[in-house]
């Protein structure tokens, strides 16, 4: 057990390296090697603990889940999916005032069950759905707002690698926590699309028409001025082969999280039939084999980072718990009196402002062995926890001055003049509808642990 200075200096000095620019497994392990040799004076000791645990980190079985569904999600949008998932919900929504950012917030929960990646999703549909919206004369930030905020639906809805990393850190089951983001992350989406069909009801001109124009007259002026070309409508054999491409694609997502949902499979032999299923689909759908290749390289090199990561983060957490911080940590927050809820407000108020400055992984590795047993001693589930965090920590890509989200769009987007702020403002919504279902989630836990108890 270290004393009070040494605990805050493990956490000094974590916080000063990532800061500073140093890799975040960097800085985790080298301090975890720091409290280590704080408590025992022995670099032998420092060597043998991080030998140790790092064998028993990286041969568990579950540290395939993450490549797995890496690579059954990179071969599925390779293919085509985001474009065929938003060409189907922009026809099927059709009837809807605001039809294309609602079928832009549809597409991309759609195609979190697909990838589980909050920034492969925004650079994808800043491609595909922003020209499309800015042919009708929507309004710029309102168009690249429906992007950047559905987004966050990746990282929310299953199989989210930001859950695959907290169930690793925590040891709470994988297939539990995707079923319990399920109804989490339908509200949000269902709240996104409400944002923007009532908007759109409201404001007309937000998406390219008027008053005027809703009763048969032409679109506004703006959709002539737009600088993308006018859209191309596919056939209806290019719009069957869409149809049962997206069929399949639905399919294989059913079978896959449902077969763990279900104890058919571990979620490791869960993703590994995924993963196959979808280069069987990808071969159909015409994906060559230089682009598989690519592919596996693209996931190796993702992956192996994200590996060397978690062990990192297995060792800080170890490392924490031996030196007695975490329950240092517990008692000085209910030592403020600020009550259980309180404490709660602090830990979100830090994953938004972190979420501001860093990625979702590096905060999950950073603060979930710290909040994760602060939680658990204060009476919270641990499943409806994870959602919130999760929830949160998205927010924050959200949010100025740092949001990577919002960068990410800013680079994809084919369009010179978009201006980041232009990207925050219409982000805002987005924003406030996470958080309320993060307040949500507080008050009424069963929304995340309902179907896992079934």
């Amino acid at each position: 057990m270290l004393d009070h200075f040494d605990m805050i200096a493990i956490v000094v000095v974590v916080l000063g390296l990532v800061f500073a620019g140093v890799h975040i497994a960097i800085a985790l392990g080298i301090t975890a090697a720091l409290g280590i040799y704080l408590m025992t004076g022995d670099i032998e000791t420092v060597r043998t603990f991080i030998a140790n645990t790092a064998y028993e980190a990286l041969r568990d079985y579950v540290f395939a889940v993450i490549p797995l569904f890496i690579l059954m999600g990179d071969f599925l949008a390779k293919c085509g999916a985001a474009r065929d998932l938003y060409t189907l919900a922009n026809r099927a929504s059709k009837w809807l005032p605001g039809r294309l950012a609602a079928a832009t917030i549809v597409a991309n929960a759609l195609f979190g069950f697909v990838t589980g990646v909050s920034i492969a999703a925004a650079a994808a549909f800043s491609r595909i759905a922003y020209p499309e919206m800015r042919r009708y004369g929507y309004r710029r930030d309102f168009a690249l707002g429906s992007v950047a905020g559905s987004a966050c639906l990746g990282m929310l809805i299953p199989p989210s690698v930001l859950m695959i990393v907290w169930c690793v850190l925590t040891e709470i089951s994988i297939g539990q926590l995707f079923l319990a983001g399920v109804i989490p992350g339908l509200l949000a989406a269902g709240g996104m699309v409400a944002y923007v069909v009532i908007a759109a009801k409201l404001k007309p001109e937000l998406v390219g028409e008027s008053h005027v124009s809703r009763r048969g007259s032409a679109l506004s002026a703006d959709v002539t001025a737009s600088p993308f070309p006018p859209p191309v409508e596919p056939t209806e054999a290019e719009f069957r082969s869409m149809l049962i491409s997206t069929l399949l694609v639905i399919g294989l997502i059913v079978g896959t999280l449902g077969s763990i949902w279900l104890g058919i499979c571990t979620p490791t032999e869960g993703a590994g039939i995924g993963a196959v299923g979808a280069l069987i689909l990808a071969l159909i759908k015409g994906i060559t084999p230089r682009e598989v290749w690519q592919v596996v390289l693209d996931v190796g090199r993702t992956s192996g980072p994200l590996l060397l990561l978690l062990f990192c983060a297995q060792l800080y957490a170890r490392v924490l718990s031996m030196t007695g911080f975490t329950d240092a940590a517990k008692e000085f927050l209910l030592a403020t009196g600020a009550g259980t809820w309180g404490i709660l407000a602090v830990m979100i108020a830090i994953w938004v402002v972190l979420g501001c400055l860093i990625d979702s992984i590096s905060i999950i590795l950073l603060t979930v062995p710290i909040f994760a047993p602060i939680a658990a001693a204060l009476g919270f589930d641990p499943l409806a926890f994870a959602i919130m965090g999760i929830l949160a920590i998205e927010t924050g890509l959200l949010t100025p001055p740092f949001g990577i989200l919002v960068f990410t769009v800013k680079a994809a987007v084919p369009d010179p003049d978009v201006k980041l702020s232009e990207i925050f403002w219409g982000a805002l919504p987005y924003v406030a509808i996470l958080l309320s279902v993060v307040f949500a989630l507080a008050v009424f836990p069963q929304l995340a642990t309902f179907l896992p108890s079934l």
